[in-house]
Parts: structure tokens; sequence; C-alpha cells
């Protein structure tokens, strides 16, 4: 066969292997829905900050608002979901589509499967049934085994709330963890003189969120009838502060607190092992954790009772998604026999997002996500 012979054979299987996906989780009870192409741009800026414009594709009307190509499915999947008479109410959806966001070395359109879960209230059968559900329909579309590494956004949360952080500590681990750093670069950070007095912001900032952070910042930029400085936006400004602030917030982190948060970290192997060692921890360092490690083994035992092999699963304390929206458990599965490791699979809780996204409540919330060009033989 030619080589455009080749690559058409190579582009129908692929969509044969998506297509098998989506038929899956439709014939699980998560019909198909298909939010717009094209999203608001400040939803993305706002939840991720300005890091991610320069991975976005951005456009803007006639007005000056600004749009992108959507760069994900579960942003766009959640405000449909909130727009929709079953806002607030339990309900399951999947999707199959173009996603559009740069990635270094790889094409910038590509294909999204996954399925999102909201308004269920027994979280850990939700979680479990999300996860294996993802990776019965990329498995059964590869005739793969896919290895997965899990961990708990909400059992390190927890932790830091039992530690009782100051508010700057607070947002520089977990910002710092979001992004995968290891504890010693985010508690040993060093950062350069600054040659300008910015004492009285830095301190109203020190308890802000970030976005009070940059509603505060955006204020005093608007009284003063400044619109940006040296070609940041108000938000590239906030983070600016915020970060300054974080280097002035140096007091009430004991040896005693850095050991902790070591010991935790450093926790990982099969998950029944792991639960009985974050256990003897809380118990030696007298922290309630019990809350938290009831719904981690609660949630083990929904994934067992839906057949899969625990031994499949790796945990590890320090394992984080690089999106700041998580709040309990997250996963990302791997093909090992691959030479390409990036996850096949990933997804996990984030209960606190429907509120960021205008709704007047939390609501119970899971999702995965199945990247097409990593099943296995890859896209054309």
């Amino acid at each position: 066969m030619d080589r455009n012979g080749s690559g058409a054979t190579e582009r129908l299987e692929a969509a044969g292997r998506r297509e098998a996906v989506l038929a899956h989780l439709i014939a699980a009870g998560f019909p198909r829905t298909e939010p717009p192409v094209l999203q608001p741009a400040s939803v993305f800026l706002d939840l991720a900050g300005e890091d991610i414009r320069g991975r976005i594709y951005l456009t803007s009307d006639a007005s000056g608002a600004e749009y992108c190509l959507r760069p994900e499915y579960t942003i766009p999947v959640c405000r449909a979901y909130l727009a929709s008479p079953d806002a607030g109410r339990a309900a399951s959806f999947s999707y199959l589509g173009p996603v559009f966001r740069y990635r270094a070395g790889g094409p910038a359109e590509f294909h999204q499967a996954g399925l999102e879960s909201f308004g269920r209230c027994d979280r850990e059968a939700a979680d479990a049934e999300l996860m294996t559900l993802a990776l019965e329909a990329a498995e059964g579309a590869t005739g793969r085994s896919y290895s997965v590494r899990i961990g708990d956004a909400g059992l390190f949360a927890r932790l830091l709330d039992v530690l009782d952080l100051p508010p700057v500590w607070l947002r520089r681990i977990r910002r710092g963890h979001a992004l995968g750093k290891p504890l010693s670069a985010i508690l040993d950070r060093e950062t350069g003189p600054s040659s300008a007095d910015h004492s009285g912001v830095l301190a109203a900032l020190a308890g802000a969120d970030r976005a009070g952070a940059r509603a505060l910042v955006q204020d005093l930029l608007s009284i003063a009838g400044i619109s940006s400085v040296g070609g940041r936006s108000a938000n590239e400004i906030a983070e600016r502060y915020l970060e300054q602030a974080d280097a002035q917030g140096v007091a009430g982190f004991s040896d005693e607190k850095r050991t902790c948060l070591e010991t935790f970290l450093a926790i990982s192997g099969d998950p029944d092992s792991a639960s009985a060692k974050l256990r003897k921890l809380a118990k030696a360092t007298k922290l309630d954790l019990s809350a938290v490690l009831d719904g981690f083994d609660a949630r083990l035992n929904f994934i067992a009772a839906r057949g899969f092999d625990l031994s499949r699963l790796a945990f590890s304390a320090a394992f984080a998604r690089n999106l700041d929206y998580y709040t309990g458990f997250v996963f990302e599965a791997y093909d090992a026999t691959s030479d390409d490791k990036r996850p096949v699979v990933g997804g996990g809780r984030y209960d606190r997002l429907m509120r960021t996204l205008g709704s007047a409540d939390d609501i119970p919330a899971v999702g995965a996500a199945i990247w097409c060009d990593r099943l296995a033989g890859g896209e054309a």
C-alpha cells in the first residue's frame, strides 16, 4: 500500500477507536454533549492564570471581548450544565471532539473524549465509577491494559488545614504542589530584592486568594486610571504582588510541620499499604485525618467492587494534576509498554469548580478525559 493509502487507513482506525470509546460511555448511561467550540477566554484565564494565554488560541469580537477555541472539555461542559434546567441536580455526560491547545512537539488540534458526573453525593462511589469506566472505554478500544497512578488532593488539603499554616504558606504550597514541584523547591525558594516599597499592598494581599488579589489590583489601577503597566495586565501584576507577598510571609513554619509534610509526601506504593502509613502518620502527629482516610478506604472498596484489580493502582501522596480546581481523588493512566509516557486517561474530583463558574453553591463533580491521539496506534 502506498503512503497515502497507509495514512488513510491509520486515520480510519483512529476514528474507529474514538467512536468505540464514545459508544462505551454512552452505553454506560452518559449521553453525549457538545459544548460550543468558541468559549469566553476569561473563564480559562481566571482559573489558570495568564500563563495559559500562550497555549490557547485567542480571538476577539467587535466589542473587544476575548474568546478562545475550546482548549479542553471540562469547563465548557460545566458551563453548559449550569445553564441547563438540570443545574444542581444529578446529571452525567460524555463527549468527543476536537480541542485546541499549543503542545510542544504535537498538533495544536487533537481529539479528546471523556465523561463528567455532576450532583452525586456518593462521592467515593462516583470516583470509582468514573475512573473504571474511562479505563474500560480506553482499554476496550485498544486492547491495552493501563497502569494507574492515583493521589488525593482532598487528603493533602486536609493535612494543610490541620497544620494551621499562615495564608501565604498555604497559597505557596498549594500552588507549588499543583505544579508538581518538590517540597524543598517550594519552601526554600529565594526571591530577589526589590527597590520599591510595596509593603502596604503586600500586607493587604497577604491573606487574599487569587481572585481577591486580582480584584484589589484592578481596583487600584482603575482608581489611578491605568489599564496596564509595561505591557502587563492587572492579572499579571496581581500574580507578581502575590509572589512578593509569599516571599515576605516566612513566619509560622516550624521544622516539625516541615517534617510532617515531608513524611506525608514521601508515602507511596500500593494503596492499602499507603493507607496504613497515612493512618500511622496521623496518629503519631495527633492530626485529625480520620474522615478523609475513611473516604480513601471507601473509594478503594468501591473500585474493587467494580472488578478492578487494585494491584494496578500505585498511590503517591506527592502526585497532583496541574490544575488548581481539583479538590479530591485524582488519577492518571499510562501505557507501560509505550515509549510515550504521557497519560492516556486522567481526571479527578473538582467539587468547588461550579461555584467559581457562577453557581450559588458547590456542586459535587468528578470527570475523566481520554486523549485519543495517545491511544494505541496514535493518529496520523
